[in-house]
C-alpha cells in the first residue's frame, strides 16, 4: 500500500506536497519522494525512511516549481530497496515522472513487451518502473512533437488495455501538466479537489481526501475507475473516461484498516464504516454469547478505536484505553521478516495493568493476518492480570492473498489459512475469538451507497474482482511473499547498499 499526490499551483509546491505526504504517511513509512518541475527542469529527492527524515531543509530548497508529485512507500513483495523508492522517471518522451499505488499482476509480461517490442529496459523490481514505461510508450506512440488532453487520455486507454490488476497514479509530463488515472476496477483510492487564490486556480490529486482536506483544497469527487483527470500548466481542468469496461469495485480492506478515519472513499466515510462495523460485531457477540461475562472493551490501537467504541456502546459494557502506543514504531504486518515483526510489539504497545487485572476483557483489533501481534498482545493482557482474554475482529479472517498492493504474508503464514475459528483462538491464545461476517463487514461498509455494487473482498473470500488471477500467479507471490525470502532479499539490498557507502 502507498500514498501518492500531484499538486499544480500556481507559486512552489514543496510545502504543501511536504505536509500532504506526511498526512498520508500511514499509508507507506518505507521510503518517500517528491519531484518538482520549474521551467522544463526537474527537481528530484526521494529516499529509504519517513518523510521528515527524508526532506531536510536543503532538500525542500531545490524541490522549486509549481507543479509536483509525491509519494510514500511501504515494500510488497520483494521490494525494500532505496532503488525503487518513488517517483520514478524516464526522460522519453517530454521526460516523464509517475508515483503508483497498488499492483500490476501482469507486470513479468509487461517487462519482457517492454524489452522485446518497446525497446525499453527496466532497471528495478517495481512493477510502477513498468507501469511508467507503458505509458510512455503509449505517448510516444502518438508521434507529436506537442501533447493535448486527446492524445494523454488515448495513452491512458493504452494503458488500460495492456495493464491488468490495481493502480492509482500520478504522473507528471514535463511542461504540460498533472494526469491522475485509476484502473478500470477502482480497487485503490483517488480523489482530486482544488482552491482559489488570488493567483488563480490549484488543483491536487491524493490517494485520500484528509490530504486534501489538511491542505485547505475543496474535494470535488473521486477519480471514477477507467477515468483519467489531466491538469494542464495553467491550472485547466480535463477529465475523460479512458476504459470501454468499467466498474467501480473498491478494495474494502481499505475501509477496514488502511485509510485514515477522516477519509472519504467512494462517497462513504471511513469512520462511519467502522462504527457500524462495531455495531455488526457486537451483535453478533450477544447472538453467540448472550451470557457473556465481559468487564471491558480494550482497542488495539489505533485503527480499531472507531470499532471497539461502538461495540463497547452496543454491549452496555465500560469502554477503556489499555493500551499505549509508541507513535515512532511502524505498523507491523508490513515489516520485512518474523524476528523483526515479533521485537517491535513490545516496542509499539505497553499495557496499563490497572484496566486489566482482575477483568474478563474483550480485546478488538481491525484484523488479524499472521495471529502474531494478537498472540503476544493477549499475552501481554495476561501479564496484566486479566482474568480472561477474549478477542474480536472487526473483519472476517484473512485466508487469502492479496494481489492488488497489499502485501500481505505468504498463504502459510496466514493465521487464519486452513483453520477454523477454535483453532485460530488456540493459536493466539485467546479464551473465545469472534470474527465479523462478510456480509455483514459489506453492509457495514456500503451502507446506502448504491454506487459501490461490488467490493474486493479477496484476502477473505478468494474471489479476485478482475477475474484473471490463475493458481499459478498465486504459487508465484507464495514464493515471493514468505519471510526467508524476504530475508534474503534483505540481505541482498543491505550489501547492495553497504557497497555503495564504501563506494
Amino acid at each position: 500500500m502507498c500514498g501518492i499526490i500531484g499538486i499544480v499551483g500556481t507559486e512552489n509546491v514543496n510545502q504543501s506536497l511536504y505536509d500532504g505526504l506526511t498526512v498520508l504517511q500511514h499509508r507507506g513509512q518505507d521510503a518517500a519522494g517528491i519531484v518538482t518541475c520549474d521551467q522544463r527542469r526537474l527537481f528530484l529527492r526521494k529516499a529509504n525512511g519517513l518523510v521528515r527524515d527524508v526532506f531536510r531543509t536543503h532538500h525542500m530548497l531545490g524541490l522549486q516549481g509549481s507543479m509536483g508529485i509525491g509519494h510514500v512507500r511501504y515494500p510488497t513483495a520483494g521490494c525494500f530497496s532505496s532503488a525503487e523508492a518513488q517517483p520514478f522517471y524516464v526522460n522519453s518522451p517530454f521526460g516523464i515522472t509517475l508515483a503508483h499505488n497498488g499492483n500490476l499482476t501482469n507486470a513479468a509480461e509487461l517487462k519482457r513487451d517492454l524489452f522485446r517490442a518497446d525497446r525499453r529496459h527496466i532497471n528495478t523490481d517495481s512493477d510502477s518502473e513498468v507501469l511508467l514505461n507503458v505509458f510512455a510508450h503509449e505517448l510516444q506512440n502518438e508521434g507529436k512533437l506537442t501533447l493535448d488532453p486527446a492524445d494523454i487520455f488515448e495513452a491512458v486507454s493504452g494503458v488500460h488495455r495492456r495493464c491488468h490488476g490495481a493502480y492509482a497514479v500520478v504522473a507528471m509530463i514535463t511542461g504540460y501538466g498533472i494526469v491522475g488515472f485509476r484502473d478500470p476496477n477502482g480497487i485503490r483510492p483517488v480523489v482530486f479537489g482544488k482552491r482559489e487564490t488570488p493567483r488563480g486556480t490549484e488543483y491536487v490529486i491524493a490517494s485520500e481526501s484528509v490530504a486534501i482536506d489538511s491542505l485547505g483544497f475543496e474535494l470535488i469527487r473521486d477519480i471514477a475507475p477507467g477515468e483519467a483527470v489531466f491538469i494542464d500548466v495553467n491550472g485547466a481542468l480535463h477529465t475523460k473516461q479512458c476504459a470501454k469496461e468499467h466498474q467501480l469495485s473498491p478494495c474494502i480492506f481499505e475501509h477496514v484498516y488502511f485509510a485514515r478515519p477522516d477519509s472519504i472513499i467512494d462517497g462513504i466515510s471511513v469512520y462511519k464504516a467502522r462504527l457500524r462495523m462495531g455495531e455488526t460485531l457486537a451483535n453478533k457477540i450477544l447472538r453467540e454469547y448472550p451470557d457473556h461475562d465481559i468487564d471491558v472493551v480494550i482497542p488495539i490501537p489505533d485503527t480499531s478505536r472507531t470499532s471497539a467504541l461502538q461495540l463497547s456502546y452496543e454491549l452496555g459494557v465500560v469502554y477503556q484505553e489499555g493500551f499505549i502506543k509508541n507513535r515512532y514504531i511502524g505498523r507491523t504486518f508490513i515489516m520485512p521478516g518474523q524476528t523483526q515483526r515479533k521485537k517491535s510489539v513490545r516496542q509499539k504497545l505497553n499495557a496499563i495493568e490497572l484496566e486489566f487485572k482482575g477483568k474478563n476483557v474483550l480485546l478488538v483489533d481491525d484484523s488479524i493476518v499472521r495471529g502474531t501481534t494478537s498472540k503476544q498482545i493477549i499475552q501481554m493482557a495476561r501479564e496484566a492480570g486479566a482474568n480472561k482474554v477474549y478477542f474480536a475482529s472487526a473483519a472476517p479472517p484473512v485466508r487469502h492473498p492479496n494481489v492488488y498492493g497489499i502485501d500481505m504474508p505468504s498463504v502459510k503464514e496466514l493465521v487464519g489459512h486452513n483453520r477454523d475459528v477454535k483453532q485460530i483462538a488456540k493459536v493466539i491464545g485467546a479464551d473465545w475469538l469472534i470474527y465479523q461476517d462478510l456480509d455483514d463487514l459489506i453492509d457495514a461498509v456500503r451502507y446506502d451507497k448504491g454506487d459501490v455494487k461490488v467490493f474486493d473482498t479477496s484476502v477473505f473470500d478468494g474471489e479476485y474482482v478482475t477475474g484473471d488471477i490463475t493458481q499459478d500467479y498465486l504459487n508465484f507471490l507464495e514464493i515471493k511473499r514468505n519471510d526467508n525470502a524476504r530475508s534474503k532479499q534483505q540481505e541482498g539490498n543491505n550489501a547492495v547498499i553497504e557497497l555503495h557507502n564504501t563506494a
